[in-house]
């Protein structure tokens, strides 16, 4: 199975929760990604495009490949810092 996943990284805890409250109040997540992910993708609006298991990290391909399609994530911490993922599409 593949997922596409769009995500936000920040350096905080306390910017990620701020940034999925502000999520969960109907704030675009593109827009929320252009202007404070810190990951490239960012350009993007967070897209990373199709990816399998084995190609990220653990903890964030266990939260991705469990969401469903539209579904956005609350943060999850990486080595990275803390991501808010959201599943665009799944296919197998």
């Amino acid at each position: 199975m593949m997922v596409k996943a769009s995500h936000i990284l920040v350096p905080t805890e306390h910017k990620a929760k701020w940034i999925y409250k502000e999520l969960k109040k109907g704030r675009d997540f593109e827009k929320l990604a252009k202007e404070y992910s810190e990951c490239p993708s960012r350009m993007k609006g967070g897209n990373l495009g199709f990816f399998e298991r084995g190609q990220m990290t653990k903890e964030f391909e266990d939260v991705a490949f469990s969401l469903k399609e539209g579904e956005i994530s609350k943060p999850v911490k990486t080595e990275f810092g803390y991501h808010i993922i959201k599943l665009l599409e799944k296919k197998k």
